[in-house]
């Protein structure tokens, strides 16, 4: 039979205060099990890094706690159970048995789960930060009772996965977090969607990126630079022009408009006697972040996409079966051989973008221009020049423009684009 003690003695006040204690503590652990629990480690490790500088010191104070979450959780579920527990035997030899079940439930519902829980899914790592050392200390009480549990609890369902977004969702988040959404969030509206366009290339491949092949201004390399080319190309305004020989879709170089600066409309002077740069090739399928990354090498801010087709016939078995030779008008006889042997050596350098499988993308651009600065500059000075690859159709052009448009999802215009405003 349990021992009664009256009022105002000093035993009652003792189970009183011990009453008073475990309704506290019951509170405490319950508080922490949703406050600490709900935090995953992603959201720690950002507020340890990035947060406010209040934040980065909570982060990094409630982190080793819970980096063994099973554990974590055992320890206060135990701690929880024994002060409800125990809480009814102490009200037992104060009230009647129906009056400690009473009482008890009614603390331990508002004053152990309802109360606390609220105030620590709002201020979860401010709490936790504060109690951190404490947690510390039941960890290792509760260790021999709680460390097989959670052990038991790893095997059976696995640690826990850190809680990361995916593109999708990530995305969704980014704009969640934009002022437009009208939930007080701080990134502007073009930042927000620079975020998706970054978060969206990879998706995307040159065809998505590119122009056209019938939209787009070429010129032919035994056309003549006299005055209508010049006025022509002065009135397109790009900063470089394709050059095709043949036809539009047999692209092989380009020319910068920078480089007729000095030529007199009036000589007439051809088109293959001035400068042409190597154009690489890319495949429509490529994505944009691999066309940006050879962008950046300086190689070329340009370059023609192309679709493979399968076409019959009997293959060579040499390395150079896939390209075939093209004659092109050039002042002079030379030995065919030596021209067959220029042709296939500046081939080898114009079929695709330069060191695009093995590139260091750390190296210095110095560097890298320092080894060969000519590198890039389609050789003429034979009498044959090279085309397409016959399993190869050109199908477009796409730039460093291009890439950047699907990035920042808006149209560049510059000052030579001709656009209408909605009047």
């Amino acid at each position: 039979m349990a021992v009664e003690y009256q009022c105002c003695e000093t035993q009652f006040f003792i189970r009183l205060l011990i009453i008073l204690l475990l309704v506290l503590f019951a509170g405490l652990m319950s508080g922490l099990t949703l406050g600490l629990m709900s935090l995953s480690l992603v959201d720690l490790e950002v507020l340890a890094k990035s947060g406010t500088p209040q934040d980065r010191k909570h982060a990094a104070k409630i982190l080793p706690v819970v980096r063994n979450q099973h554990l974590l959780l055992c320890t206060l579920l135990i701690c929880n159970a024994a002060a409800m527990e125990a809480l009814p035997i102490f009200l037992d030899s104060l009230v009647v048995a129906w009056g400690a079940v009473l009482i008890s439930v009614t603390l331990i519902l508002l004053f152990g789960e309802i109360i606390p829980q609220s105030i620590c899914s709002r201020y979860g790592l401010a709490i936790g930060a504060t109690v951190a050392p404490f947690v510390r200390v039941l960890v290792w009480i509760c260790f021999p009772v709680a460390y097989p549990i959670s052990k038991l609890l790893d095997y059976l369902l696995g640690h826990r996965h850190e809680a990361l977004f995916r593109r999708a969702e990530l995305k969704t988040l980014v704009n969640l977090h934009g002022n437009e959404a009208g939930k007080g969030g701080e990134l502007t509206h073009d930042e927000t969607t620079i975020i998706a366009g970054a978060l969206e290339l990879s998706e995307k491949t040159a065809s998505d990126a590119m122009t056209p092949i019938t939209d787009i201004f070429s010129i032919d390399i035994n056309s003549k630079l006299d005055r209508d080319l010049m006025n022509l190309i002065l009135e397109k305004g790009h900063s470089r022009v394709p050059v095709y020989y043949e036809q539009p879709t047999n692209i092989i170089g380009l020319v910068l408009v920078k480089n007729l600066l000095t030529i007199d409309p009036e000589e007439e002077i051809p088109v293959k006697n001035v400068t042409i740069r190597r154009i690489p090739r890319v495949p429509e399928t490529l994505p944009l972040y691999d066309i940006l990354n050879e962008f950046q090498k300086g190689h070329s801010h340009m370059a023609v996409v192309v679709r493979h087709c399968e076409k019959t016939g009997q293959q060579s078995s040499n390395n150079n079966a896939d390209v075939r030779d093209v004659k092109v008008d050039i002042d002079g006889e030379k030995n065919p051989q030596e021209n067959m042997l220029k042709t296939k050596r500046s081939l080898q350098k114009w079929k695709s973008f330069p060191n695009s499988n093995n590139s260091n993308r750390g190296g210095s651009r110095s560097r890298k221009w320092s080894k060969n600065m000519y590198s890039d500059i389609l050789e003429i000075d034979g009498n044959s020049l090279p085309s397409l690859p016959e399993k190869e159709e050109a199908v477009g052009i796409i730039t460093m423009e291009d890439v950047i448009e699907e990035l920042l999802q808006e149209e560049i215009f510059d000052e030579t684009d001709h656009h209408f405003e909605d009047s």
